[in-house]
């Protein structure tokens, strides 16, 4: 386990295992990014494999190389059929209203269910080691979703999204995507990373259809071809 700064060598942050950080720079962040890591909160971690009950699951970081992403048709219908919503960026700020929001978020789910949004966000959600934002969606003042985004210096990192479930019929989740992949484009990032999916199908796949998105294999990017597997 490494400590609380961030000041060593970059190579100390190839191997798998976690750490703690209270800041990262940019850069950095980038840098760890490329090698699969991911955070929450001030804990800095990357796993190569997920044991759900009895099946393996080979994790596959991905990333969207921006130079190459446009929106699918349906993609395209789900940003113009969100355009209603008012939409807010605003520095991470963890609120009462946030809570009920994933309160009835995690009712979607039934296994592996969080405790709070603390999960993603931290003990201290407004204390992080990295720039991180927040997208708020709003239908006529109503809190309808929310997303939570890193920010580096030439890429970003997507950490959690969460809906109103009677919304589901907008897409939010995928929308979300869309809101924070034109936020790449409009501020000249190279990389937008979603987080993880696995070698093998899973409920994560809809991660996997976006243009532009490569695949880690734990030793290097490659692009992923539109409705072919991982490897």
């Amino acid at each position: 386990m490494i400590g609380s700064s961030l000041l060593s060598p970059m190579d100390e942050f190839t191997t798998e295992g976690g750490f703690f950080a209270e800041k990262v720079p940019p850069e950095i962040f980038d840098f760890l990014l490329a090698k699969g890591w991911r955070h929450f909160g001030e804990f800095f971690y990357f796993y190569h494999v997920v044991e759900e009950g009895p099946e393996t699951r080979h994790v596959r970081p991905l990333r969207v190389r921006m130079g190459k992403f446009t929106r699918s048709k349906s993609q395209r219908r789900t940003w113009n059929g969100n355009a209603d919503l008012s939409i807010e960026l605003k520095p991470l700020q963890r609120t009462a209203e946030l809570d009920g929001l994933f309160d009835l978020h995690k009712e979607r789910f039934s296994d592996d269910l969080p405790e709070s949004l603390g999960s993603f966000l931290g003990e201290d959600p407004e204390v992080q080691p990295t720039d991180t934002r927040q997208f708020e969606l709003r239908l006529d003042g109503k809190l309808l979703a929310c997303s939570f985004l890193d920010i580096g210096q030439s890429s970003v990192s997507s950490i959690y999204a969460m809906f109103h479930p009677a919304e589901h019929r907008r897409r939010l989740g995928i929308f979300t995507m869309l809101l924070e992949l034109n936020w790449a484009a409009q501020n000249g990032m190279t990389f937008y990373y979603p987080g993880y999916a696995y070698r093998e199908p899973s409920h994560y796949d809809y991660k996997k259809e976006f243009r532009g998105t490569e695949y880690f294999d734990w030793e290097q990017w490659t692009p992923l071809e539109l409705g072919t597997a991982l490897s």
